[in-house]
Formats: C-alpha cells, sequence, structure tokens
C-alpha cells in the first residue's frame, strides 16, 4: 500500500514529455510508481481534472534573512515552490565579525530593497562562519527545502575589513583566504557561490557592494577553488548593457571547472538586442559543451509603484516629502483634495524636483512604459495601454494620468513600469529565450524588493501567460514551461534527487487546477518583523502542494507540516 496515492490527474513530470493521464503513488517521502491505475493509498487524493506537476525549483531568491524566522517563505509556497536556492548576487549574511551585522543588513536593505528594520528585528544572529550560518539554517523547522550561496559582498568584508568595504584591491594573502572560505563554505554545503558588477547595486545611496570592481586575481581564484572542490554555480550580475564583456572570462571560468556559470540575461532599453548577442555567445559555448548559462526571467522586471509602495512619479516632489510620513487614512484624504493634486501634478514644480532626483528624472521620462496593473494583472501590456498615450489621446498630462491610476481602488491603485525586458514593447525577446537550451529560469527574486517589485509569482505566470492566456503572440508548450522550473533548474544546481515524476525521486508534487490557475493583483501588507511593508502576491488554482510526500498547503491555505530541509551540497537520486 502506497502512503499517498495521487489519482486521475494529468501528469505533466518534469522531462518535457507529453502529458499523460494517472495516478501518482507516494511512499516514504518519494515517488513509487507513475502511470494508469495505482492500488491504495493511506491516503487518496483526487485530481480529476487538475495536471499534476514537479514542485518548482527556484533558483534565485533573497530570502537569506527571512529563512531564519519564516518556515513557509511566504508566498513562494503560495505559488508552489517545494526548493529554493539564495545568496544571491554577491549579498547574504555569512560569513560576518560579529561588528559587521548592521553593515551587512544596510547592504542588503540598499541593494535588494528589504527594511532594515525588519532585518534587525527578525534575524538572530546564530553565526558567524558560513558552515555555522548553514548549521543555523539546519536547526530550524521549515516547510519546504532551502539552499544557500556564498556571497562575495560577506566573503570579502571577512577576510579584509574596512579595505574590503572600501574596494582596495586584494592581496595574494587575502585572496587565499578567500580562497579557503570558500572550500569551506562548499565542503559543508554551499550550493555555489554568487557575486554583482553591476552599478545598479548600491547601499547607503551610492556605495557599491564589495566585490563589484574585484580584480581578475581576485575572482578567477575563488572561481578555481570551486573546480577544485567539485561543485558549485558561479552565479553572477553584472551591467546588462555591458555583458557582452564579461562573457568571454565567464565562459573561461566555467570551462576550466567544468560546472555551471550563470549570468544575469537580461533586455535593456540602452542595448535591446544584445540578449541575440549573448544567445549565440551560449549557442557557441554549446557546442563545446562549456557549462555557460543565461540566467533569465519569464516577464519584464516591473517596477511596481503605488502610494504606499517605496516609488513613484511624485517622490521627490516637495509636497509628497510632507504627505510621506502622515498615516495612511489622513494621507489619503490629502491625495483626494483637488488642490493637492493640482500641486503635485503641476509640471513646472515637477521639472524644478528633477534637477536634483535622477530617479525621478527617469521615472518622467518613461511614460510610454507605465500602464495601469490592474484588477487582472496584465504583464505585457499594449502601448496604447500607457500613461502617455492615455495622456495624448484624451488631452490630459501624463502626470495627471498617472496620479489618477494611483487615485484607483481606495488610493491603492498600481502603476506597472516594465522597466527591464520590455524595450520590443512585448515579450518576443523572451519567447525565444525561454526556448533556448542554454538559458535557466531566474530572477523571480523572492523576499527582496519588498517596496517596489514583486516578480515572486514568476512560477505561476510561467503557466498563466506562457501556456494558456497569452494574446500578443504565441504561447509556449505547458510541458515545457513545466520542465523550466523544476527538472531544468533542479539540474543546474545539482539537485538531481527532484524535479522529475519518475520512481525514486522527492514526493514534491503540485495538483493545480490549470483552468482556475490565476495571479490576482499584488497589495502592499505590513506582516513582516517590525511591521515591516512588503509587496505580496498569492494564487489561486494550486489544489495541493506535497513536500517530500507531505502537504504543505492545501487550497490556499498552510496544513502546518513542515518536512522541508537544509540543503547541503549536490544531491543524488538514491
Amino acid at each position: 500500500m502506497f502512503d499517498t496515492v495521487i489519482r486521475g490527474g494529468t501528469i505533466v513530470d518534469g522531462s518535457g514529455a507529453p502529458r499523460f493521464t494517472g495516478d501518482v503513488g507516494i511512499t516514504g517521502g518519494r515517488i513509487a510508481e507513475v502511470g494508469g491505475k495505482l492500488g491504495a493509498g493511506r491516503r487518496e487524493v483526487d485530481a480529476t481534472g487538475a495536471i499534476v506537476t514537479p514542485g518548482w525549483v527556484d533558483v534565485h531568491t533573497h530570502y537569506d534573512g527571512q529563512v531564519t524566522w519564516d518556515p513557509y517563505l511566504s508566498p513562494s509556497t503560495d505559488h508552489g515552490v517545494t526548493s529554493v536556492v539564495m545568496g544571491n548576487c554577491g549579498v547574504g549574511f555569512a560569513p560576518v565579525r560579529p561588528d559587521k551585522h548592521d553593515w551587512l543588513i544596510s547592504v542588503m536593505e540598499g541593494v535588494e530593497d528589504i527594511p532594515g528594520t525588519v532585518l534587525e528585528e527578525g534575524i538572530q544572529w546564530e553565526w558567524e562562519s558560513f558552515p555555522e550560518y548553514l548549521d543555523a539554517l539546519a536547526r530550524k523547522p521549515r516547510a519546504l527545502d532551502v539552499g544557500a550561496q556564498i556571497p562575495h559582498s560577506a566573503l570579502r568584508t571577512y577576510v579584509m575589513g574596512e579595505r574590503g568595504i572600501t574596494h582596495d584591491e586584494a592581496t595574494p594573502a587575502d585572496i587565499a583566504q578567500m580562497v579557503q572560505l570558500v572550500r569551506e563554505a562548499l565542503t559543508a554545503g554551499a550550493l555555489g557561490f554568487s557575486t554583482t558588477r553591476t552599478l545598479i547595486h548600491k547601499y547607503q545611496q551610492r556605495k557599491y557592494p564589495p566585490g563589484t570592481f574585484a580584480s581578475p586575481d581576485e575572482i578567477l581564484g575563488i572561481a578555481r577553488a570551486m573546480g577544485e572542490v567539485g561543485h558549485g554555480v558561479f552565479q553572477m550580475t553584472s551591467n546588462h548593457s555591458q555583458m557582452e564583456t564579461e562573457v568571454p572570462w565567464l565562459a573561461e571560468v566555467a570551462r576550466r571547472n567544468r560546472l555551471p556559470v550563470a549570468f544575469a540575461l537580461v533586455q535593456t532599453d540602452q542595448t535591446p538586442d544584445t540578449w541575440k548577442r549573448l544567445l549565440a555567445a551560449l549557442d557557441a559555448a554549446q557546442q563545446e559543451d562549456i557549462p555557460l548559462y543565461g540566467a533569465v526571467a519569464g516577464r519584464p522586471a516591473g517596477i511596481l509603484m503605488a502610494w504606499l509602495g517605496s516609488t513613484h512619479p511624485f517622490m521627490a516632489h516637495p509636497l509628497w516629502q510632507q504627505l510621506a510620513p502622515l498615516p495612511w487614512d489622513e494621507k489619503l484624504a490629502r491625495l483626494r483634495d483637488p488642490a493637492v493634486r493640482a500641486q503635485l501634478t503641476d509640471a513646472a514644480a515637477m521639472r524644478q524636483a528633477m534637477e536634483h532626483d535622477s530617479r525621478l528624472a527617469y521615472l518622467t521620462q518613461s511614460f510610454h512604459k507605465m500602464y495601469a496593473l490592474g484588477a487582472e494583472p496584465d504583464y505585457e501590456p499594449a502601448q496604447e495601454n500607457s500613461i502617455a498615450s492615455i495622456a495624448q489621446r484624451e488631452g490630459r498630462s501624463p502626470l495627471e494620468v498617472a496620479y489618477d491610476m494611483l487615485m484607483a481602488l481606495d488610493g491603492k491603485g498600481i502603476v506597472y513600469f516594465p522597466s527591464f525586458n520590455y524595450a520590443y514593447n512585448d515579450l518576443s525577446q523572451l519567447h525565444t529565450q525561454l526556448q533556448h537550451p542554454r538559458t535557466m529560469m531566474s530572477l523571480a527574486d523572492g523576499g527582496a524588493h519588498c517596496g517596489y517589485i514583486c516578480d515572486v509569482s514568476m512560477p505561476t505566470y510561467m503557466l498563466t501567460h506562457w501556456a494558456r492566456d497569452r494574446t500578443r503572440g504565441p504561447t509556449l508548450p505547458l510541458e515545457l514551461m513545466v520542465q523550466r522550473q523544476t527538472q531544468g533548474t533542479a539540474a543546474i544546481y545539482g539537485l538531481h534527487d527532484r524535479g522529475l515524476l519518475q520512481p525514486g525521486y522527492l514526493a514534491d508534487v503540485n495538483i493545480i487546477d490549470f483552468a482556475r490557475l490565476r495571479i490576482p493583483p499584488p497589495y502592499v501588507a505590513f506582516d513582516l518583523p517590525a511591521g515591516g511593508r512588503r509587496l505580496v502576491q498569492t494564487a489561486e488554482g494550486y489544489r495541493a502542494t506535497f513536500k517530500a510526500g507531505e502537504a504543505i498547503m492545501e487550497n490556499g491555505q498552510r496544513t502546518g507540516a513542515l518536512p522541508g530541509r537544509l540543503l547541503r551540497g549536490p544531491q543524488r537520486l538514491t
């Protein structure tokens, strides 16, 4: 008898093979048998009319702090995620010396927009070294599996102190110590190493994280250590418009180590066709069997602007600076005042404010790419629905249109600004990228960008948009969209025990009412430690999510089961 039998669902097994109808038998936390009519189970789950998939493996998250207080890593578990990898983009919380706790928090706050007060309240520092960090995580119960990478900013600062923070060049002795600590971390179970070289990432307003300007000797020395240990992904984020200049050395690291190297592959308005040349470079790497991968998103990197958020076109206006500290009810009442609206939408006053705020200048020059997100979020909107187009049609200023969009839904309207991956005003380039054999599903950023980005719903979006609802271009096969975020991501990170519904694999399973699957609009919640604010986006249509054979979510509700664990290094099929 099986522990659990999932009966009569349409099985999309994660391999990319055509879907089929049958049962899934689970015993001892693993898949025991798949297909046909199976024998009895102690528990039987009716999956008629639903698809049955592996649990999603999300390899680009920033739960490094949240993992210490939230066993569900919400809202990822709302979206069927059963395994996450954190420590991306070179930022994280280990190794750390006792006098650098607050400083590391400031880096995470600046780079990933996670409020410092939240991290200060939520993190219980039980470690100094990276292995001790893993041990602390291993002691905590959780619903899903978590893996960590060692982040360059923490590593460099631990070794070099203030010299690392001020971007001094690492000495041979510094590099030797970093190399030893990376070996130690990988041996203890780190899934990789991450670094950032992009000038977008800043903390304390104008400072760049340690490692941003690291020398080739430092970067390549760390990479060689990974090759010597024999496992781990080298994850890197750089200036997207200049990524072509980084590819040769990244490919060489992958060639020497025979280990995966992943870089963020993002389209920018400044260089809208660079992605084509990057795909060509990935083609060349594949021909030589070099494990080089472009980490791609399933939708634009969308800035969400709201009065309750951290970004909107009026944020530098002197009047807004007076309104911002007010309680919400009082603030909303003032925003409803026609005189306040007239002042905030005054173009002359806005031009004056722009002289001292480059962020505001950028936003107010981008109304052609801003849209109302709406009650049914549209992440591939048509140009005629942009603020600029509406303003031109209706004879209003773009500022007035933006203001009125933000005032919708009792002042909780959201303006969507697809800053990356939308240079063509559609997702045609992502349609190509998502089919490329050397791209990797990534960049959902769970746990990060609390006040202005909410892409954590991307695993669900891959099904709703790409496999079902897309109208502005062709869709993609459901089987491919499942494979890209299960077996595809798991294999690159060496997690060979998950991502497939086949005998012997972990029983990480989603049961999804595909016809009803829906992503509601995001909303602002104050549910983090210290009452911290974040954007949250849930999902509808997940009947159940199983982790290692135990249901952790049923019909959008937590079951209380906590079968997850810390992932220490590569996982092999037993």
